[in-house]
Parts: C-alpha cells; structure tokens; sequence
C-alpha cells in the first residue's frame, strides 16, 4: 500500500506547479455603469444593450494612486472660496503666494511616492484688505467637469474638451492681423538702428527713474535695470517684449523733458526724439504680436507709447486703442484677484499696479472724448498695490511683503489708487453715471447719517494713513499732499452739486458757499503745486489737466452775485493760479489754435463785468484784477492775430508748439469735453495744427453760460493718469 501511494511532499510540489486559474473581472461597460456582471462573454447585460462588450482582461488595468487628503484639501478651499464671496474674514490655511500653485497640484492626482505640498499659514492681515472675489467659469471647463470619467484619477484626459486646444486652431487658422493697428509692414524694419547710443540708453533710463517712474511704479528697478544694461550692450539680440518696453520708456523720458532741457542733453529736438522712439515703439509692439501676446512687459510698453502719443492723437481714438488694452489685461487676469494670487508676489503686484494705472488712464480719456463708459467701475476686484518698496520685492519670493504704515517708494501710486477706488464705490458717484451698479457696494459704503458726507471718511482715513508720515520738504511726498487734497475738494465739490439734478431733491440741499470753498481749495492746492521748486522733474504731469470745473463754478457765483464775502478772496486766488498756469506764455501772446482758451476767458470776463455793473451803480472805484488784465490783452492779440490771418498768409512760426495754452492739471475730472489740450510741452508739428482747423474761432463766445444745465453734467470723478505730456497723476 505504501508503495501504491506517493510521498506527501510530491503531492505538494506537484500541486505548486500547477497555474492559477485566471481571475475573471466584469467587462468595461458594466465597470462604467456600476452594475453586476455575469462575468461570461458576451455578457448578459451588453447582449441586453446590444453593446460590444470587452473584457476588462484585454487592458492593462492602471494602479490607482490617490492622495490621501486630497478630497480633505480640496473641501477646505471650496469653503475658503465661499468666506471670500461673501467677504468674511479668516485666517487661511495656506496664503495667496502659494495657493494658486497649490490649486494647480490638486488638479492632478499624486502619485504615492509624491511628496504632498507644502502648507504655510498666512499671517491675518494677509486678507483684510480682501475683496468679495468674482471667479467667473468657462463654459468648456464646465462641460469638461460634466463629462468627467468617475472611475478616473485626474480630471483631464485625452478625449476631454479643452480651450486651449481652440485657441491654437483660431491662431493657426487666421494669419496674424496685429497690423489692424500699426499699419502692415511691406519689409521688416531693423528696429536696432532706432536705438539711441548707449550712452543715452543709460541717460534716458536714469531720467525715467527720477521723472516717470516714482509717479507710475508699474516697473520694478532693481530686477528690470540688470536687463537694460545688458540690452544695452548687444541692441541687435534684445528679447522682443524687453525691447518694446526699452522703447516705451525711451518715449516717456523724453517726454518728461522741457523742450530746451532736452534739446541740451540729446542735441535733438524733443519733437523728432519722440517721433522716432515712437516710431520704435510700434514696431517693436508689432514683434511681440501685442494683440495676442500675454506678457506685462508687452502690455507696460503699449501704456507708455500710448501716453506718448496722448498730446497728438485725439481723445476718441485714443480711447479706442487704449479699448484695446483694458480687453488685453482683462484676458490676463489683472483685473480678478483670484488669478493674481497664481502668481509670484513680485509679478502679482506689478500685474496690480498695472491694472490700476490703465483703469485710471482710460477713465481720464473717457471724459475727455465725452464717453459714457468707463473702467472705474466697482465690477472688479483687483486690490489695491501694497505699500511698499521695490527693494522688498525680489523674483524668487514666496510670500509677500508687510504693507508698511509708512512712507514708500510707492506712496503716490498708493494714495491714487486709493482715491480711485473711494470712486469707483462712491455712491454719489455712481449715482451720477452708473445707478444700476449702487447694489454692488452696500457693503463698501454703509449710508452716511443725515447730513453726512462720504467724503469725510476718505479724508480721514488718507491724512491718518498716509498724509501725516509725509515730510513736506520731499518732493514725492509734496506731491501727495497738495494733489490729495485738491482731489477731496473736488470730490465735495462734486458730491453737492450732485444734488442739483433731480426734481425731488430741494435746491436748499445744495449749499453755494460750500461749493465755492470747494472749488477755491482746488486753485489753492494747484497754485502750490506749480509754483513749488519741488515739483520741477514732475511738472510734466500737470500739462493735461486744467481746474476747468473750479473755474466754473467760482465765476458763475461771481457773476450772480458780483459783491460777496468771498469775492475779494475769489478773485485773488483765480489771478494766483492763472499766473501760475500761464507762466510759460511767450511774448507774443497766446497762439490762434487755442479755442478753448476763449471759453476759459469768456465766462471769467461776464463775471468781471457783472462785478462792474455794481459798482457803476454804488460808486465804488474797482481795479481789475490780474487775471482780468491778462485775459483782455490775450484775447486783444487774439483778434489782431484773427485779423491778419483774414488779410494775409498765416504766420506758421507763431503758431509752433501752441504752447500759448496751458496743460490741464490732475484736477480736472468733468466729462465736459471742455478739456484743455494745449501746453508748452505739447510739441504739436506746425503740420498738425491742421487737425484742429474745422474749429470754429467764434462759436466758442456765442453760448451763455447760464443757459447750461450743469446738473445735467457728467460730474464722474475719476483718480486718472494724464497722457501726453503728462504722467499718472493723482485723481482731484
């Protein structure tokens, strides 16, 4: 018997050879739709369906990795999200510098050996200046989250919609068109040769440091200086976004320059510098492909050329190019904070400044070509630019810098920003242009009391804040002080006569004197600006803008009621600021393509003359004050220049530069269209003095002021930059 049966140990090894039989797994289609499969082939369920079915032993089925507190991680930033919507403060669980990259992670799983991110905890202030956050969505993101395969890991796969895949197909379907704007080029322009020597490369960039960039701050100096020296020195292989930037700042330095200081520096006229540079600048914009392309660099360049181009271009083209770049940023992201915080700190504040200083710039050349549209509105959510130096900005950080409760580099940037986002909530404001948007800012702007003023908290809060760490004796800090000022004035200006317009309020809410206050501290605050040595290497800033509003406002009351407490003070501060405005006036008066300048004299001469009817019936003897004096012989050698045009040629060298004219100054926020676009440093050719020729020289003097409706009147304030021979100034 023991030799019929074989040795236990041989059972067993002959039964470890032996092959596992083969597990069988459900077929693919009862795998997707979570449902018991017989396991047979075809199965009963595909048979069912009439589908092919596929065994899932076919396809190499993939290792699921997940990580493990993903689903955790990503239910906290949903809930996060929600606090921001709804503007609720709290302490985040990881900061905006790397949150973005954070998110970006959680979109693909992690594989097991993967080493989870790393969280850091912002410090609480890192939110208090938040907004509510508008996170729109993609329609095709959208499909793709509805198509989403559960079973899979990641989000994405081969099948997927995806828009970047159609942007691809429309840019290679259609050939590039940035010449829609430029113009086409039969032949490739060497743009190298339009540099300047590099000697001036580095002279232009030291006079955009001191004169442009402490009223713009939209470059950062210490890591942008390393890349021009290096340009610099092999102009021939400059990187094209680099290269429109350096001729968009050789644009601004120029025009930061008086006529006769640039002409010493560069040995060339400042008209032909800047049509050069110009020149450059859009042919560099047009190797970047700037329609399209998506760098700052590329968007900072067409801000500055823009500028450049304010004082020889007309309001409503200009506001249609500059159409152009609001679209542009906006596809950026500059304008929504939840694609800020994806960035680097460095590159999410200079996106911000960015943002800030077109917003400004187009709202300023909205009123100026009369147009009812406007960035400056509450329906975004790009912060403020913190207050800080460039110094403590560096490329490779991940967190951000501490706003600083003091002084910076940056404070003339902050303070207009601040000022411009008080507008854009303001509700007297809105009111005025935008009603339907008052629901977006309850939250912003509570009610004031009875009487109240909004403006009184945007006063306090700028002189608490900002105003009382300024030393007066500093240029920059100068600057912020008069322009913030004129601007508050302004905006109480604006806030009473907003109540002028509608039937139901009563004139009593409107209160004159106040008003004329009003306008006064604005001439007041202008008149310290240009007569103060600390402002020279800015002064080019204020060429735009011009009180037109305080003028306005102080001749109407002069002329309705001639003898009043504050007649006297009126007439002595409009003479002060006048002389002041018009100190750059040659000697053979002011130029015939300056119409505007007769409207100007127009409604301060009848308030002269009203003031003179009273006197004849009082006896009073009345000197005339210097402004009355100065417009009389200005608007004499206006008619004797009108009459030798009639009899003969015209004399073209008087006519050079229409710098007969003052600039406007930063103050002058009205949707008039009644803006004053000639200054000294204008540098309009004698050739495009043609542009204006259709104007009437006499329709100006036929309308009576005291038939406008100025209640009727865009009064929409706006903290906007100036352009042509101007800056970024602060908003009045």
């Amino acid at each position: 018997m023991s030799t019929d049966m074989p040795p236990l140990s041989t059972e067993k090894g002959n039964a470890s050879q032996l092959p596992r039989p083969q597990r069988v797994l459900a077929c693919l289609l009862c795998q997707q739709r979570k449902v018991k499969c017989d396991r047979k082939y075809p199965c009963f369920n595909c048979i069912k369906s009439r589908a092919q079915c596929v065994p899932a032993t076919q396809l190499s089925r993939q290792r699921k990795r997940r990580f493990p507190e993903r689903e955790l991680l990503e239910r906290l930033r949903k809930y996060e999200d929600l606090l921001r919507q709804n503007n609720i403060k709290f302490e985040p669980l990881h900061n905006e510098a790397t949150s973005g990259k954070f998110s970006s992670k959680l979109e693909r799983p992690y594989d097991s050996d993967e080493e989870p991110p790393k969280i850091t905890r912002a410090s609480p202030s890192s939110d208090a200046n938040s907004d509510r956050v508008y996170d729109s969505k993609n329609i095709l993101d959208v499909m793709r989250q509805e198509f989403r395969d559960p079973d899979k890991d990641s989000d994405s796969s081969d099948d997927d919609v995806n828009a970047g895949e159609f942007k691809d197909a429309w840019d290679q379907a259609a050939p590039y068109t940035d010449q829609l704007l430029f113009g086409s080029r039969n032949t490739a322009v060497d743009i190298s040769t339009l540099h300047p020597e590099p000697v001036h490369i580095f002279r232009l960039w030291q006079l955009y440091l001191e004169n442009v960039d402490p009223l713009l701050k939209v470059t950062h100096t210490p890591s942008l200086q390393g890349q021009v020296i290096e340009a610099a020195t092999d102009l021939s292989n400059i990187r094209p976004t680099l290269e429109a930037l350096m001729f968009g700042i050789y644009c601004m330095s120029i025009l930061s320059l008086e006529v006769v200081d640039c002409h010493a520096i560069f040995g060339s006229p400042k008209a032909d510098l800047l049509t050069r540079y110009q020149f450059g600048c859009q042919q560099a914009l047009l190797n970047c492909k700037f329609l399209g392309c998506n760098e700052r660099d590329c968007l900072t360049a067409l801000l500055f050329y823009m500028m450049s181009v304010r004082s020889s271009t007309t309001p409503q083209a200009l506001s249609s190019l500059l159409g152009v770049a609001i679209r542009t940023a906006q596809r950026m992201g500059l304008d929504n904070e939840s694609a800020l915080i994806k960035c680097t700190p460095l590159e999410a504040e200079l996106r911000r400044r960015l943002w800030w200083s077109l917003v400004l710039f187009d709202t300023r050349i909205s009123e100026l070509a009369d147009s009812k549209t406007s960035t400056l509105t509450p329906t975004w959510n790009c912060r403020i630019p913190l207050n800080a130096n460039d110094s403590d900005f560096r490329q490779e950080m991940k967190e951000h810098p501490q706003d600083l409760e003091s002084c910076t580099e940056a404070l003339f940037v902050i303070v207009r920003s601040e000022l411009g986002n008080f507008i854009r909530h303001a509700r007297y404001h809105l009111d005025l242009t935008s009603p339907a948007l008052i629901s977006l800012v309850k939250d912003v702007h509570p009610s004031p009391v009875i009487g109240g003023s909004e403006v009184d908290g945007l006063e306090s809060m700028i002189e608490s804040k900002y105003l009382s760490f300024c030393d007066p004796e500093n240029p920059l800090h100068f600057m912020t002080i008069w322009t913030a000022r004129a601007f508050i004035a302004k905006c109480r200006l604006a806030e009473q006569l907003s109540k002028v317009p509608s039937a139901s309020t009563p004139q009593a809410d409107v209160q004159p004197d106040f008003t004329v206050s009003c306008a006064l501290s604005m001439l007041e605050c202008d008149t310290k600006l240009l007569n103060s040595p600390l402002t020279n290497r800015f002064i080019w800033m204020f060429y735009l803008y011009f009180p037109f509003t305080a003028y306005i406002q102080i001749s109407q009351k002069l002329k309705r009621r001639p003898i009043s407490s504050q007649a006297e003070h009126a007439w002595e501060v409009m003479s002060d600021n006048y002389e002041a405005r018009f100190s750059f006036l040659r000697q053979e008066g002011i130029p015939m393509m300056a119409p505007f300048f007769k409207i100007f004299a127009r409604f301060v001469l009848q308030a002269w003359e009203a003031r003179e009817a009273s006197s004849r019936h009082t006896g009073e003897l009345l000197t005339a004050p210097r402004i009355v004096v100065s417009i009389r012989h200005s608007m004499a050698q206006i008619a004797q220049k009108t009459e030798s045009f009639a009899t003969g040629p015209p004399d073209t060298g008087a006519m050079v530069g229409v710098d007969g004219f003052p600039m406007p100054t930063a103050m002058d926020f009205d949707n008039h269209g009644l803006s004053f676009c000639f200054g000294e440093d204008s540098n309009y050719p004698a050739g495009e003095l043609g542009a204006y020729s259709n104007i009437s020289m006499t329709a100006p003097l036929d309308f009576d002021l005291d038939q406008l409706d100025w209640s009727a009147m865009d009064w929409s304030l706006g903290n906007t930059p100036g352009s042509g021979s101007t800056g970024l100034p602060l908003p009045r």
